[in-house]
């Protein structure tokens, strides 16, 4: 199908937008933020490009799309866009599933190794000018508990096995992980706690859905060994946190590592700010310099596919939330 008017929900300003430009003239661009400009072009536009999370404005946008035939959003999550009206509509849902995978990766081995060679500690000795040597830990020979064995839990595991580290994955659907060569066993949701308990290191992978909302509860954390570390980079919405903070204070886990948070930004008198075994980002390990280019270029590799009638990839289920 050709295309000949996409329209971009982003800030005109962004400099990622830069790549769209070759689309031109063959292709014209209608970008912004506001109904004054988005909706006069609407109704031409067969493909819409969602920069910002502005589900209002999508809403508002939609029953005028006429002509719309698909909607790519340039984030991975997309339980921020979705409403009832678009999740009942034919019209398919890309996301960018895949571009932040291995900065997330990075970001979850750096986790492991700053708890395994207590980096902390260094950092305080250091600053102390204090020689106190002491005994750090390999990762070789530990096991990696993935919950959520998706496109970034296996990003994770391809960074995790070359340092020697036993894998194991659970997931709703345990067939599609059959015959990975990253996984020594996969556990169905079902039996999660059975895979916590032979975790080192847990990871949490998972999207927002209603079946993932605290997920990881107080049953869960009692399942971890008392040494072990909790990791997140999926929605801090996953989490109980209420209960993760009296596991960290107690001294039940040996840490964890947190990029996302139930409310963000973090409320400035919560207790991850003053644990000393929680290692804290401001939800921005896969805001890489070149993040947003990343995303582009994969929306125009679907653009290219969408316009010879190839099946798209990413392709959302609405119902399902990823």
């Amino acid at each position: 199908m050709n295309i000949d008017h996409l329209l971009v929900l982003a800030d005109p300003s962004s400099s990622y937008l830069k790549h769209l430009e070759r689309l031109a003239p063959r292709i014209t661009l209608t970008v912004g933020l506001s109904e004054e400009r988005l909706v006069p072009a609407i109704e031409q536009a067969q493909v819409l490009l969602v920069g910002a999370q502005k589900k209002e404005l999508l809403r508002t946008l939609l029953p005028r799309a006429r002509a719309l035939r698909w909607i790519h959003a340039l984030s991975a999550g997309v339980e921020n866009l979705l409403f009832e009206e678009l999740i009942h509509s034919p019209l398919p849902l890309t996301n960018s599933k895949g571009v932040y995978s291995g900065s997330l990766g990075e970001f979850a081995l750096a986790a492991m190794l700053f708890f395994a060679k207590d980096l902390r500690r260094l950092v305080r000795q250091q600053g102390e000018a204090r020689w106190e040597q002491y005994t750090p830990v390999e990762l070789r020979g530990r096991t990696l508990g993935i919950l959520g064995y998706g496109d970034i839990g296996r990003a994770v595991a391809e960074r995790a096995r070359p340092f020697g580290m036993r894998v194991l994955a659970c997931r709703r659907r345990p067939s599609r992980s059959e015959g990975d060569s990253l996984v020594d066993e996969v556990f169905p949701l079902e039996r999660r706690l059975e895979m916590i308990a032979a975790s080192d290191y847990l990871l949490l992978a998972m999207p927002h859905t209603p079946g993932t909302q605290r997920l990881m509860g107080e049953a869960e954390l009692r399942a971890m060994k008392p040494q072990s570390v909790l990791i997140n980079i999926g929605r801090g919405s996953t989490v109980d946190e209420q209960a993760l903070v009296k596991a960290l204070e107690e001294g039940r886990l040996r840490g964890a590592a947190l990029d996302v948070f139930e409310t963000e930004p973090l409320p400035p008198g919560h207790a991850f700010w003053r644990l000393e075994n929680v290692l804290l980002s401001p939800h921005c390990a896969d805001q890489t310099p070149t993040w947003r280019d990343d995303a582009v270029a994969l929306f125009l590799r679907n653009l290219d596919r969408f316009e010879k009638g190839e099946p798209l990839l990413n392709v959302v289920d609405k119902e399902a939330g990823y």
